[in-house]
């Protein structure tokens, strides 16, 4: 009994310590890879670069703004009438002077054959008074009243003809005329909408400028005029005008250009993309707008820098830095302070980093840059 109970002393006690060894070599594996661990710390991050280039930065200015025709009314009519007439077709292109719409002129037209019989008999009365007063036949009255009939007579035959012009309506320019807004046998009111002519060729383009443009920006200068509807179309023209005034509420100036439209595809009311060249042409510095921090305390980016790690090797790690940025033109953005030709800056993915971390280089995560990005419909 007693050789019984030793023996399964034995045995828990073996157990035991096998379980302890194994415990103590799992404990010495586990150790040894969160040394490792800590060690190698996280895999770098995964970044597109971009060098600091010097180029050619010509003197522009873009701006959105919106085409407005050189001349453009919304046609009506000064009397009431009923329509008798109508002389155009919607969307045609009409002369100056050309006949839209008609309206009824029959009471005015008989009131005209009576005011000019009234005319005419005044004008008989003032030469038999004429002709009497120079034999002293009659009294230097009877002339003047004579005379101030014949000249009431021919004011009312002006102004009947003036009634009847007034509602014939013409086309007040060459232009494109809009849908007609009227039929025939409606009668409208003075002032009421017949329809709208534009004037299209050329074409102004209304757009708004910062103030500290003003110091370059002057009437001649180029400007080139774009619109999605027509994409890769460009009409040349010129500054025409700049407002005397700058609005105090955005601190920019009002500019118009004007540019030759002779096939009328410009449209007044089109958004369109202005563009105004200077004379001036300047080198600068220019990185992609994508590699720019911005942040209320100052705009940055991360520079890459070669870190040694090993005695045979170096890796890429970014350093923080701050710049004072210009004009932004396309995907570009000039940099005027803070960076120097040739480095190497992060272009995508700068979000994701802080100062001295390790990244791995791969230039395939960022598109390229351009000074006339063309967005792909998908």
């Amino acid at each position: 009994m007693k050789i019984r109970s030793r023996l399964w002393v034995g045995v828990v006690v073996g157990l035991f310590l096998v379980l302890g060894l194994l415990a103590g070599t799992k404990a010495s594996q586990i150790g040894t890879m969160i040394k490792a661990g800590a060690a190698a710390g996280p895999p770098p991050t995964s970044v597109a670069s971009a060098k600091v280039e010097r180029v050619d930065w010509g003197a522009k200015r873009a701006a959105i703004g919106s085409l407005v025709a050189v001349r453009g009314v919304t046609l009506g009519a000064e009397l009431p009438g009923l329509v008798r007439e109508i002389d155009f077709e919607s969307g045609a292109f009409v002369r100056r002077g050309a006949v839209l719409v008609r309206l009824d002129t029959s009471a005015e037209e008989a009131q005209l054959s009576a005011a000019r019989a009234d005319a005419a008999l005044a004008a008989i009365s003032l030469q038999r008074a004429t002709a009497l007063r120079a034999e002293d036949a009659n009294a230097p009255a009877d002339l003047d009243a004579a005379d101030a009939r014949a000249k009431q007579a021919s004011a009312v035959v002006a102004a009947l003809e003036a009634t009847l012009a007034k509602k014939v309506i013409r086309a007040p320019f060459d232009g494109r005329i809009s849908i007609r807004q009227v039929e025939l046998g409606q009668v409208i009111g003075p002032g009421a909408p017949i329809a709208s002519l534009q004037s299209v060729s050329p074409i102004h383009a209304e757009f708004s400028l910062p103030q500290q443009a003003l110091s370059e920006l002057k009437v001649g200068q180029r400007a080139k005029v774009t619109v999605d509807t027509f994409p890769g179309a460009a009409w040349d023209g010129a500054v025409t005008t700049i407002n005397p005034e700058v609005d105090v509420a955005t601190r920019n100036v009002r500019v118009r250009a004007t540019v030759e439209n002779p096939d009328g595809r410009l449209r007044p009311g089109m958004f369109a993309s202005v563009e105004i060249a200077g004379s001036e042409q300047r080198s600068a510095l220019v990185i992609p707008a994508t590699a720019v921090i911005f942040a209320p305390y100052g705009d940055s980016v991360f520079v890459i820098d070669e870190k040694q790690v090993a005695p045979d090797r170096k890796a890429p790690v970014v350093r923080q830095q701050f710049v004072r940025l210009g004009e932004r033109r396309g995907d570009f953005v000039v940099v005027e302070s803070g960076l120097d030709a040739g480095e190497r800056i992060v272009s995508a993915g700068a979000f994701k980093l802080r100062n001295g971390m390790m990244v791995a280089l791969n230039d395939a995560l960022g598109s390229k840059a351009e000074l006339a990005p063309k967005p792909v419909d998908r």
